[in-house]
């Protein structure tokens, strides 16, 4: 097989121009083609508003070495595809299923690996199933009521769920696990461009289907996944774990405990805490969400509309500031909401959504600073926890329990919006024009007012005065992290610490391909148990 990289092709195009441009970089005829399929695609808008694809694709052709040979250069060399294989399985048979707490994709790729290879995990949720949670959801965005069980944060899927379901990853795997994250996606209904789009992403509203697809394997396969089943408690004996309590009241014997929680689980971090789990304070990123029309970053990287050909554009921003912090640009949502996040009485949250289509008139994305142990201050390990909670207190408060909101101009002016300039809020849930200043210390608020006007100077109109501000972010990565040993065990022998919860991921493919990676630790140690 030869792969081509770096094969541009203007936009828009055919699928048979894609195919005359690998004829013609390969200097072959129509005849010695035998296949291609595509590996990866992006966009280039360096020299705009003349946009073109960028393509990597594999290609079968008839003599391949001799085309080689004559078609030298940089872009172009033989390749062999990688199957991912699971690792030989350890001799020491598990004497009782393994069982993996929380369903997000960490816990979820976790339990699919592990029933794949014949493992039969049983998994426990505390929200509901997908299809019931997304009926919580909506319940709560259209009265604030709140279900602390089954919300934005918790249930099937996790809180990717809602989300735009970005599968981009920084990671670099060689393994092959990131590959697998994203076939698996495609066997459980998700559309086969994420295999080679660049930032593939899926939406929520088909990521639900996705969700509810691969539990339907797990249990095809002779998994369990439990809902309303939230973890109370767990029992060490000679520092192993023993058993895992769910709901204050029912015991479930365990040598293998997988805990996929989430970067929100802040009732199951008291309760580590307790056990004496080892923990660690880790830094974390806090700030607002910010909104523009989406046409205007659009304009911004294409330098024109982007048409029905092109993706509703995206950003990346970051700036680094007089005091020393980083600002930046995080979870960006092209044509997508602010959704109200929150998952305990009293305290409010945001997060950004897309649907698959990215059809909304808005771009949202969080503009936040990085916070660590040395601003929150304190010996307790859960500081970086208390410290969340007391700005989403603050953003309950300025909202009277509803999304606070606030235009940039007067966000820098430290006064409350009364209104909204041209860009009107995409908001999922009830909100209220306010004054975000109040719910950050002074330095955090002159951070953000910094970094977000300076953004100004890359994309125009970023700094718009009508931009349209919502608060507080703060659930952008867990407080915490839980050490674990080079077998992936925590301090607590049986304990197998995992994903974004645990301080080891970053988004859904990450977090997949870290609930892949523990899978693969306790199929090296252990054999199947005889169920």
């Amino acid at each position: 097989m030869i792969r081509i990289g770096q094969l541009k092709v203007n936009v828009p195009h055919t699928q048979g121009d894609l195919e005359q441009e690998i004829l013609k970089v390969l200097k072959i005829k129509q005849s010695d083609l035998i296949s291609w399929e595509l590996v990866k695609q992006s966009v280039d808008a360096r020299k705009k508003p003349q946009i073109k694809f960028v393509y990597t694709v594999d290609v079968k052709v008839k003599g391949q070495e001799s085309v080689l040979r004559r078609a030298k250069a940089a872009n172009i060399q033989k390749a062999e595809k990688k199957e991912y294989h699971f690792p030989k399985q350890g001799s020491c048979r598990l004497s009782r299923r393994p069982v993996i707490i929380g369903t997000g994709p960490a816990g979820l790729f976790c339990g699919l690996a592990l029933a794949r290879a014949g493992y039969c995990p049983v998994i426990l949720e505390r929200g509901d199933c997908v299809e019931e949670r997304q009926k919580k959801v909506e319940f709560f965005w259209k009265t604030g009521i709140l279900d602390e069980t089954s919300n934005v944060q918790f249930g099937e899927g996790g809180a990717g769920t809602f989300s735009d379901g970005k599968l981009n990853t920084a990671v670099k795997d060689s393994t092959g696990r990131n590959r697998y994250v994203l076939e698996s996606f495609v066997g459980a209904g998700a559309p086969e461009e994420i295999l080679w789009l660049n930032k593939p992403h899926i939406g929520t509203d088909i990521l639900r289907d996705v969700v509810k697809n691969i539990r339907e394997e797990i249990l095809a396969l002779g998994g369990d996944v439990h809902f309303r089943s939230r973890m109370t408690d767990i029992q060490i004996e000679k520092g192993g774990v023993s058993a895992v309590e769910i709901n204050h009241g029912i015991w479930i014997p365990c040598d293998v405990l997988v805990l996929a929680i989430g970067h929100s689980a802040r009732d199951t971090f008291e309760m580590l805490n307790r056990k004496a789990v080892a923990m660690e304070a880790k830094s974390f990123a806090v700030g607002v969400r910010i909104e523009h029309p989406q046409n205007m970053i659009d304009f911004s990287q294409y330098g024109r509309e982007r048409g029905n050909v092109l993706p509703a554009a995206d950003y990346k921003l970051t700036r680094r500031l007089e005091n020393g912090r980083g600002c930046y640009s995080f979870c960006m949502c092209p044509g997508g909401y602010v959704v109200n996040a929150s998952s305990e009485q009293g305290m409010l949250a945001v997060n950004g959504m897309s649907y698959h289509d990215r059809g909304g008139a808005n771009a949202n994305s969080a503009m936040v600073v990085t916070v660590n142990p040395a601003d929150y201050g304190g010996k307790d390990v859960l500081a970086g926890m208390h410290f969340q909670r007391k700005l989403e207190e603050a953003a309950y408060r300025a909202g009277d329990g509803k999304v606070p909101v606030q235009l940039l101009g007067d966000f820098c002016q430290g006064i409350a919006s009364r209104a909204a300039g041209e860009v009107e809020p995409g908001i999922k849930g009830e909100f209220v024009y306010a004054d975000l200043k109040s719910c950050f210390p002074q330095e955090l608020y002159e951070s953000l007012k910094e970094g977000i006007l300076g953004c100004g100077q890359i994309i125009r109109g970023f700094d718009r005065k009508d931009a349209v501000l919502s608060g507080v972010e703060s659930r952008t990565s867990s407080p915490v992290k839980i050490p674990r040993n080079e077998e992936l065990q925590g301090s607590v022998a049986g304990i197998y610490p995992c994903g974004e919860g645990a301080g080891y991921a970053g988004g859904i493919t990450s977090a997949a391909m870290d609930g892949i990676k523990v899978a693969e630790a306790v199929m090296r140690r252990y054999a199947p148990s005889v169920v």
